[in-house]
Order: structure tokens, then C-alpha cells, then sequence
């Protein structure tokens, strides 16, 4: 089963709250952020690894030279999330047993927490990550749900759909507040390269 669960990693956003300057490709201990969560997803059990560009995606794509990803442009990145989601999930390959979603600027999660989730994998659960009663991030999406991933619209991710299938999630707790550490702003930055 774990061949069989790919990851696609979104990189496409236009990181609004930066003050112009593109997070993704910002300096975390010495690599650009979205070069270290593209490691840790291939050093994981998922394959393929997918990542979906959309602004400045030249310069993203030139920040993962020499990873074996494959790239999926997202020409309506602006639109929102939702296009991005429906871009990563399009190029999937058939087989698929399922997804991890996993977002490209959330640099502190590590293959163990990639592993820990895709052990977790069944055909029917929505596997979720948690820590101390709140859910995180990334989210292992069974082959069976996305088709409706594909319905989303808009700058929704599949939040909701993890609350309509509230009966079919599986939580895993991972042990660590990572599963919550994104960077939206200069001062969230700050804060992770301080840490």
C-alpha cells in the first residue's frame, strides 16, 4: 500500500501576506523552504511526489532542480487554492490508492510524520494529523474522496470536506505542533528560522 500514495506539494500560491517577496523560496537553514518540503516528501514512502506551481514558478522550479518531482503548472493559480488542488490531483498517476496534500511552506515536516500518516492509510479513512485536540496539516486524502476534491471552487482548500466526511476521519496524532507551522507573514518567517 505505501508505493501506491503519492504527494503533491503545493507550491503555487502567491504568498499575499509577504510583502511582495515569494516564501517559498525564502532561506531556511540554508535551503529554500519549498526545496526542504519536497526532500522530506521524497525521502517518504509516497511516490510519486507532485508539485504544483503557479506564481513565479520559474523560480520554484528552479529552487528543486535535480528532485525527482514532477512538475504540474497551475496556469489559474489565481483563482485560489481550490484550482491548485484540482491541478496536483488531475496529474495524478492511475493507479492511485491515494494523496497526501501537503503544503510547500510548512518546512518542519519530516518524512517520520509523512510515514506515520501513510501507515495510517486505508481505503476509506481520511487520515488527518493532531496534537493536543487540533487538527493539522498534511492530509492523506483515499483514492475514494477525490473526485470531489476536483468540485472544489474558490480559495477553499478540502477543509470542508474533511467535516462533511467527519465519520470516515482517522486521526493520527503526531506528537508535535509542526503539523500547524506554516509561514503566511515576514514575522511567521522570522519566528521559524529563529527556531
Amino acid at each position: 500500500m505505501p508505493g501506491k500514495i503519492a504527494c503533491i506539494v503545493l507550491a503555487a500560491g502567491r504568498s499575499m501576506r509577504m510583502g511582495g517577496a515569494n516564501k517559498l523560496i525564502a532561506d531556511i537553514d540554508g535551503t529554500p523552504m519549498v526545496r526542504r518540503v519536497v526532500a522530506a516528501a521524497l525521502a517518504s514512502k509516497a511516490a510519486p511526489v507532485l508539485v504544483v506551481t503557479g506564481h513565479m514558478a520559474a523560480e520554484v522550479s528552479a529552487v528543486l532542480a535535480g528532485l525527482d518531482v514532477t512538475i504540474v503548472a497551475n496556469p489559474h493559480y489565481a483563482t485560489g487554492l481550490a484550482s491548485s488542488l484540482k491541478a496536483g490531483v488531475r496529474a495524478l498517476p492511475s493507479p492511485c490508492n491515494g494523496a497526501l496534500i501537503l503544503l510547500g511552506d510548512m518546512p518542519r515536516i519530516t518524512k517520520e510524520h509523512l510515514d506515520t500518516l501513510i501507515a495510517a492509510h486505508t481505503s476509506d479513512a481520511i487520515v488527518v494529523p493532531v496534537h493536543e485536540g487540533r487538527q493539522g496539516n498534511p492530509v492523506l486524502w483515499p483514492a475514494k474522496y477525490l473526485t470531489e476534491i476536483m468540485q472544489l471552487v474558490g480559495d477553499a482548500g478540502a477543509k470542508r470536506l474533511i467535516a462533511t466526511h467527519a465519520a470516515h476521519v482517522r486521526e493520527v496524532d503526531l506528537g508535535t505542533n509542526e503539523i500547524f507551522v506554516d509561514v503566511d507573514t515576514p514575522a511567521a518567517l522570522a519566528r521559524l528560522r529563529r527556531s
